[in-house]
């Protein structure tokens, strides 16, 4: 499929051995990445019994992360790394960030959307403190890595630029009915994520740092290959992308993945949301597109990037620098409600929860070209997307309307040939 682009409106693994002998590593031929979507309505606070909601999500939460743990190398499992892929958490702490009135920016109102993400000290309470202690369930077991999200920033507000229309019940052909939300600061995700944290503070795996950890790099061995994960930031301006680069040149020739929030939409495009695209309220900022062409389609070293943000999912792959493909994957699963449902919770708009559902990305490098099988699964339901009887009728008509079911299940649980990547990494550790 070189040269060609193939989409699907459809977890990576890496170990945390990083001296692990050569011959140790050859025969290590298999093993596992896993991805976590955004988990925002997880540890919403308003999503837990002391706010009257008849069930704590925040437990579907913890349960995906004893389920990770009990799955990785360290265990006898095969997870070898994990990836979170943004929004974290729910709600803000500011209605406004101040720094961003130099670039002219100012916060309009929204009666919409003001309501449902107004600012809260139990984002600090709550919502922050539940992100902790569920990473905790995995830290000093595993390199892993968190990307901030929209959500995750100190504040969310309305560009006064870019205000819903009256009629935002009946938007039509409305490109932004609903507004353009847009976020700044990241003071609260640095406290729980940032690079002196527990969590990330003189670990060996955790090799390189930007903007207080909002962008980070970590490696890690698996599948007889040491493997260089870089995170990065949403909408991340060249400063960012230059960093990036440089941390690709300080290890080169290792196969390389990389995490953001946004970057492929549920049809497959590398397009923003049009609610939060952050380019558009100001240029120091690169959209999904900009960041291709500047970084990902650049360097030879990347095979793989991955993303949340946009409800649902998408796989493409594209050559990028000397005809290397990158494939590209989205899995945001955020708006899954059948727990609410069944729970009884009644409401005008439905309830988006998460069900449990993840990603994990399985590494086959036994053949002479290695796959990856992504299969999409549920901690809660405990089985895998293929197994749910109820599975598009639950799902398909609000992620991905134009497709059928089989269309849909095949989006979940599909296989990647990485056809180029002996010839772009060697045989690996022998």
């Amino acid at each position: 499929m070189i040269g060609k682009t193939r989409r699907f409106v459809l977890a990576l693994a890496a170990s945390a051995v990083l001296l692990t002998p050569a011959a140790a590593l050859a025969q290590d031929d298999s093993f596992t990445l896993a991805v976590i979507p955004d988990t925002q309505n997880y540890v919403d606070f308003t999503h837990q019994t002391a706010e009257g909601f008849p069930f704590d999500a925040r437990e579907l939460f913890f349960e995906q992360m004893r389920y990770i743990a009990g799955r990785l190398k360290t265990n006898g499992g095969d997870i070898a790394f994990v990836t979170s892929v943004g929004d974290t958490w729910q709600h803000q702490t500011k209605a406004f960030d101040e720094a961003h009135a130099g670039f002219g920016v100012s916060r309009g109102a929204n009666p919409l959307l003001d309501a449902h993400f107004a600012p809260s000290e139990k984002t600090r309470t709550v919502e922050m403190p539940t992100a902790r202690q569920g990473f905790e369930i995995i830290a000093g077991q595993t390199p892993f890595s968190v990307v901030p999200g929209n959500h995750d920033y100190d504040a969310m507000w309305t560009d006064s630029r870019y205000l819903p229309i009256k009629d935002f019940m009946n938007p039509g052909d409305h490109p932004r009915p609903y507004g353009m939300l847009h976020p700044g600061g990241l003071d609260n995700w640095r406290e729980v994520f940032g690079a002196q944290t527990e969590f990330f503070k003189d670990k060996p795996w955790y090799v390189a740092s930007y903007n207080g950890g909002a962008d980070s790099a970590q490696v890690f061995t698996a599948g007889g290959y040491r493997f260089l994960h870089i995170g990065l930031e949403m909408a991340p301006s060249d400063d960012v992308l230059e960093w990036a680069s440089k941390v690709i040149a300080d290890h080169p020739g290792l196969p390389t993945i990389v995490s953001t929030h946004d970057h492929l939409s549920t049809d497959g495009q590398r397009a923003p949301n049009p609610m939060v695209d952050m380019a558009m309220v100001h240029p120091e900022h690169n959209n999904p597109e900009a960041v291709w062409t500047k970084f990902l389609s650049r360097h030879a070293q990347i095979f793989l990037a991955l993303n949340g943000h946009q409800h649902g999912q998408a796989y493409r792959a594209d050559a990028g620098a000397g005809g290397a493909m990158v494939h590209q994957v989205l899995a945001d699963y955020q708006d899954r409600g059948q727990t609410a449902i069944a729970a009884g919770v009644k409401a005008d708009w439905p309830v988006g929860i998460g069900d449990g559902w993840m990603r994990f990305m399985t590494f086959d490098m036994s053949g002479e070209t290695p796959v990856i099988q992504v299969r999409t699964y549920s901690t809660h339901y405990k089985k895998y997307s293929g197994e749910v009887p109820e599975y598009a009728a639950w799902y398909r008509k609000v992620e991905q309307p134009k497709m059928s079911d089989l269309e849909f299940l095949a989006a979940d649980d599909f296989t990647i040939r990485l056809e180029d990547f002996r010839k772009r990494f060697g045989n690996g550790a022998k």
